[in-house]
Parts: structure tokens; C-alpha cells; sequence
């Protein structure tokens, strides 16, 4: 799983960044700052989408309707996929 910089120490896949201001980062965590950013950048995306086509908007004052919808969602990619 990918998170931002706010989940530092949960074990999940975050951006490196620079400890002091002149410090320049080795050319592997740039690569990999990069991957991050395109993943990252498909995930948004495709949540923007989502609310927009209103598929999360109704479920998010119930519990977990997110998580549902997002499995469901998953479910059927996964099944045109296969065909």
C-alpha cells in the first residue's frame, strides 16, 4: 500500500524526502519518488472519478460503504480482466 508523508512509521510505502535543505537525494529514491508519483496519480485520479460518477458519494455517511463500493468496483475490473 502507498500513503503520503503523514503515515511515517505504519510500515506503508512513502515518498523519501531530503532531512535538511542542501541535502540531495540518491538517484534510486528520486526513481522511486517518481513511481510513487505516477501511482499516486492514477489512484487519485480514479477516486475523482468515482465521486464524480457519484459512486462514492452516497456511501460515505454510512460506515463502511466505501470499502464495499471499492471491492465491488474491484471485483468487476478484476471479472472483465478475465473475460
Amino acid at each position: 500500500m502507498i500513503a503520503d508523508g503523514g503515515c511515517r512509521g505504519t510500515g506503508l510505502t512513502i515518498p523519501y524526502c531530503r532531512r535538511h535543505k542542501n541535502e540531495e537525494l540518491p538517484a534510486w529514491k528520486v526513481d522511486h519518488n517518481t513511481s510513487y508519483r505516477r501511482v499516486r496519480a492514477r489512484v487519485e485520479h480514479t477516486c475523482a472519478r468515482m465521486k464524480s460518477w457519484k459512486v462514492l458519494r452516497d456511501c460515505r455517511l454510512e460506515g463502511d460503504g466505501v470499502h464495499h463500493a471499492i471491492l465491488g468496483i474491484a471485483r468487476l475490473y478484476n471479472l472483465t480482466l478475465t473475460g
